[in-house]
């Protein structure tokens, strides 16, 4: 047998460690090389998806290629925000995610990824608080009111909830009021708004996407969990102005993509997603919707890592300490 020459041997098999690398510069050097999909773990209509579908076009002129968003809900938003961790990491699937499906569910679900490391972030989106609502037909004019017909009607309302936010900050308003009632789990916001305005149910404390049912008579508004009164419904009082200041919360929402995605594809990625979020065209229909974008400074993917490691210190423990369980595996 011929010898196989050791200086040759050395040269392929430093070709073959180097092979990953080029692999990846290809990838990164022809990307999008097909259309991009983008994961919702909510259904359609919910703020989250909202969010998704307010940039998606936008991305889509920038990068060359359309960017298709696909719904998949359930289990607080972790059934699609698993499918994106398991997706090839080459940039041809990215998520939306936020505080509740990015933070919160790593405190709550036993997950098959990690929510902390497994995902590399893009960058954020927007920002807003969420509103309380209730039935046109609920007996309260306003908050104080409510709390005091919640009292004397222990168990006898229902409120829906679609995500650990929902339900950190609905038991919030029970610890801080001292209220009873039934927490009823859905798949997403917009179904939850179905049967609000169907009067199914008789509150949420939900997005402020669905402020235009207030506006048109569909449903009631009692309170905002943001620090000031919200500039497009400044008739609405913070939670803070009727004596619940516990009750501040804001959540965001941001683009993710599965960990191992180059960074010069995560690079790309956020370029088209700043580029989105600066048309002028873009931004009104986020402030339409009690949506806030994120100044240009905090528009970085290690901005947004850096929120999520964040609030998961904050947040955790509280989670914890309430005995937040997982969603019914039966939500609607």
């Amino acid at each position: 047998m011929t010898p196989f020459p050791r200086r040759r041997f050395l040269h392929l098999a430093a070709g073959a460690v180097a092979l990953p690398a080029v692999t990846r510069d290809a990838d990164a050097q022809s990307y999008p090389s097909r259309p991009i999909t983008m994961i919702v773990p909510f259904p359609a209509g919910g703020g989250t998806d909202v969010n998704g579908r307010v940039v998606a076009d936008r991305m889509s002129n920038s990068l060359g290629r359309p960017i298709i968003v696909e719904n998949i809900s359930g289990a607080d938003g972790s059934i699609g925000i698993g499918r994106a961790a398991r997706a090839r990491p080459r940039g041809h699937t990215i998520v939306v995610g936020q505080t509740s499906t990015l933070v919160f569910t790593g405190a709550v679900y036993s997950l098959q990824y990690d929510v902390l490391n497994d995902f590399a972030p893009i960058s954020p989106l927007a920002a807003a608080p969420l509103v309380l609502f209730a039935r046109k037909a609920m007996p309260a004019n306003d908050l104080r009111e409510l709390v005091v017909w919640l009292k004397a009607n222990p168990n006898k309302a229902s409120a829906g909830i679609a995500t650990v936010a929902h339900r950190l900050l609905t038991l919030f308003f029970q610890k801080e009021t001292g209220a009873q009632f039934t927490l009823v789990p859905y798949r997403g916001a917009a179904p939850i708004m179905q049967d609000l305005v169907a009067g199914q149910i008789d509150l949420f404390l939900g997005g402020a996407v669905a402020l235009p049912l207030v506006r048109a008579g569909s449903i009631k508004a009692y309170a905002v969990t943001s620090d000031k009164r919200l500039a497009m419904a400044s008739e609405i009082p913070t939670f803070a102005d009727m004596g619940l200041p516990a009750l501040s919360f804001s959540e965001w929402f941001g683009l993710f993509a599965p960990k191992g995605t180059p960074k010069d594809i995560i690079a790309r990625l956020n370029a088209a997603t700043v580029e989105a979020l600066a048309d002028q065209a873009v931004r009104p229909r986020f402030g339409d919707i009690g949506l806030e974008v994120f100044p240009p400074e905090r528009q970085t993917s290690e901005a947004l890592g850096a929120l999520v490691k964040a609030d998961a210190e904050k947040w955790w423990p509280i989670i914890k300490e309430l005995g937040i369980k997982p969603a019914s595996p039966n939500d609607r």
